[in-house]
């Protein structure tokens, strides 16, 4: 440190003693500048700028050589200047003089102003006021050389006149008719280049400027040609660009359309020919739903070893360590903590013949929303009913959600149901049990509207894994059940038909920011099918956007076809245009968008009469929207669907109605008898639910 200055004890007085602090004054000033280098390079206000004083002795002499030399090589250019001004316009008829000013308009278009005007005169007058040949000829001019000049004794500088000029030097004219004869020993220097290029019938190669479209047609010389006769010897390539550029339309819009996928066709190759099904799980809170299909996943394989550790430590350490499997759907931190499913959980595994999307819904009464548009999306049902002592009756008595979400889901279009009759371990595999469960389910399932053919019952124990992907191995179990495995069952389930020639529709559940241009939409495939690359319509805003990448299951695919749940990136619209209960649709049959709908609707058990202007939330697919019952047009018959009373004064429990729901804002909704997925909805009141309906009328 010895080579630094001692701050702390330096005077400052003394050190910056006879320092000047002027604002302009540079500490250098001092130092080492001659009074000569000052004057030479220091500027003076007091002094006139002197731009000559900065100009070398050398750059002088150079100069003047310049000049010297310039003003002899500017003998052409003053002998044709002189022409020009010593041009008297000719004397002609009215008719003639029209004809020749037309063909010099013409002329001027095409070549710009590189010939003097006398001349164009001339020649135009000489080939009778043909503008074919007149304009040949002066081209022809233009490409003929002149005749060489010996060249100055001393070297030539390059020269300080405009390059307009030049050319005006070069190409003096000399044409006695319209066809010149032509000199030998061409000069690479007379081919002019004007800065802007010409696309005419021809392609003089001395004149290119403005595109000008004519009504003649001169037979083409190829400027490709011509530059090789003169020995430039260039690059093709702007002659390519220019054959590219005159290509037809249709030859380019050929090029860039699309390649259209036979969606049927590549349905029947994915995932090797397998049928795809969507499937939800619903029941009663604590049935034990997550602990069942989480060790269905982890027997299947889904879950390695390691993570099934993890699950165990995490929950033992909370207190849940029966949770463990639970775990593997119930993924956010809330829901661990609570001990309940609150969103939907959405997964995939495959069977030996079915690919199939897994639902898990929520079965605390707070999150029916949550459930129903899990439900909306499904074709095939679990119901999972616990059999312990007590606990089967609190689901199932009123105020349990096992008879709220039977009816919801065959309201919702499910037809095919099992029912996993989950922890009968706990009552020692008891047969007594699974009957006497078996027969309260099935009178209510029936009253629900599922048909017996349709409903499979299976004993199941969901946290120590019988029954789940093996038969039942439990001898108290086996003594008695012979039927099928879940996952029999499950394999065993007919996958519903896919609307897949009718109009796109595609339900938005989802909407986030991803890493790339543009932002994400997630949700189900309802009809139709969908390819990279497509226009699509946002509806009920009226935006138009690009399908950029499609999804399924975190897969990128090229396509995706009705029953999927994809996910979508798309551009060209704005994020805020776009929200859950969105439908993107196909922008020749767009979906309507209506805050007034005329429904047949069917009561559930309620406690208060629906009137005329009763409150009600209407729930569609994954949308939750305020409305209330405008109208109460008609009562219908059960059976027959005959009306039995108009403008009925209320609705009660079990009634069959035709009414008529205002939202508070519009929805994208289909008539039922076009598209039934998108025909129906749920009408809830407080915290129950009060009523399935499918749309008839859209005003």
């Amino acid at each position: 440190m010895s080579r630094h200055r001692n701050i702390r004890s330096m005077n400052v007085h003394d050190e910056y003693e006879g320092y000047d602090d002027v604002y302009g004054h540079s500490v250098e000033d001092d130092y080492g500048v001659s009074p000569a280098t000052e004057a030479q390079f220091m500027y003076r206000r007091s002094e006139a700028p002197r731009l000559s004083s900065f100009i070398e002795e050398s750059k002088k002499e150079s100069i003047e050589e310049e000049e010297e030399y310039d003003y002899d090589d500017q003998e052409d250019h003053d002998h044709s200047l002189s022409d020009s001004q010593t041009f008297q316009w000719p004397r002609l008829s009215d008719q003639n003089e029209a004809r020749l000013r037309s063909c010099l308009e013409e002329i001027h278009n095409v070549i710009g102003d590189s010939v003097p005007q006398h001349v164009l005169v001339d020649t135009v007058m000489r080939c009778d006021y043909d503008l074919d040949k007149a304009l040949d000829a002066v081209l022809s001019l233009q490409d003929k050389p002149k005749e060489a000049r010996p060249p100055p004794t001393a070297a030539a500088p390059p020269r300080t006149q405009g390059a307009g000029a030049g050319d005006r030097w070069q190409q003096a004219p000399a044409a006695d008719s319209c066809h010149p004869k032509e000199e030998a020993a061409p000069r690479v220097a007379q081919v002019s280049t004007p800065r802007r290029q010409v696309k005419t019938g021809f392609q003089p190669v001395a004149a290119r400027s403005k595109q000008v479209t004519t009504g003649f047609q001169v037979p083409p010389t190829d400027s490709r040609e011509v530059i090789a006769e003169n020995g430039l010897g260039g690059s093709t390539e702007a002659g390519d660009r220019e054959d590219q550029q005159a290509m037809p339309t249709s030859q380019k819009a050929a090029g860039k359309t699309k390649q259209v996928l036979d969606v049927a066709a590549e349905l029947s190759k994915r995932d090797e020919g397998k049928e795809v099904i969507n499937m939800v799980i619903i029941g009663h809170v604590d049935a034990g739903k997550s602990t069942l299909m989480g060790h269905l996943l982890y027997r299947m394989g889904h879950v390695n070893k390691k993570t099934m550790h993890k699950y165990e430590v995490e929950s033992q350490k909370a207190g849940k360590a029966s949770f463990a499997y639970a775990w593997v759907l119930d993924e956010t931190g809330e829901e661990r903590v609570r001990g309940i499913t609150m969103d939907v959980g959405l997964t995939k595994f495959e069977t030996d013949h079915k690919v199939v999307t897994l639902l898990d819904a929520p079965g605390h009464r707070d999150f029916i929303p949550n459930m129903i548009t899990g439900a909306a999306q499904a074709d095939v049902a679990i119901l999972v009913v616990d059999a312990s002592t007590g606990e089967f009756e609190a689901g199932f008595e009123a105020g349990g959600q096992t008879r709220e979400h039977a009816m919801l889901v065959r309201s919702l279009g499910v037809t095919q149901l099992a029912v996993a009759v989950n922890k009968l371990d706990t009552v020692g595999w008891s047969e007594n049990r699974y009957q006497e469960i078996v027969k309260k389910l099935g009178h209510f399932l029936k009253q629900a509207g599922f048909k017996d053919s349709d409903v499979v019952y299976i004993p199941v124990s969901g946290l120590q894994g019988e029954n789940l992907i093996k038969p039942a191995s439990e001898p108290p179990l086996t003594a008695w059940y012979k039927g099928p495995c879940l996952l029999q069952q499950i394999d065993s389930f007919k996958s519903p038909p896919r609307p897949v020639d009718k109009p796109f529709r595609f339900c938005v559940s989802d909407v986030f920011k991803g890493m790339g241009s543009g932002f994400s939409v997630a949700g189900r495939l309802v009809a139709g099918s969908i390819q990279n690359g497509t226009r699509v319509m946002v509806m009920p805003s009226g935006e138009t956007a690009t399908v950029k990448g499609i999804a399924i299951h975190d897969f990128p695919m090229n396509w995706a076809c009705a029953g999927d749940h994809a996910t979508l990136t798309i551009t060209g619209t704005d994020i805020m245009k776009v929200s859950v209960g969105s439908v993107l649709c196909d922008l020749a049959n767009p979906i309507q968008a209506a805050s007034r709908i005329k429904a047949r609707v069917i009561i559930f058990n309620i406690d208060v009469p629906i009137t005329k202007g009763f409150p009600v939330v209407f729930h569609y697919q994954t949308l939750s929207e305020p409305a209330n019952i405008r109208k109460l047009i008609s009562l219908l018959h059960k059976s027959t669907g005959e009306v039995t009373r108009n403008k009925p004064r209320c609705l009660s429990k079990g009634n069959n109605a035709v009414i008529e729901v205002e939202l508070n804002r519009p929805v994208c909704l289909e008539l039922y008898k076009d598209n039934k997925d998108l025909g129906r909805f749920m009408l809830r009141y407080g915290s129950a639910t009060i009523a399935a309906g499918v749309v008839t009328e859209i005003p």
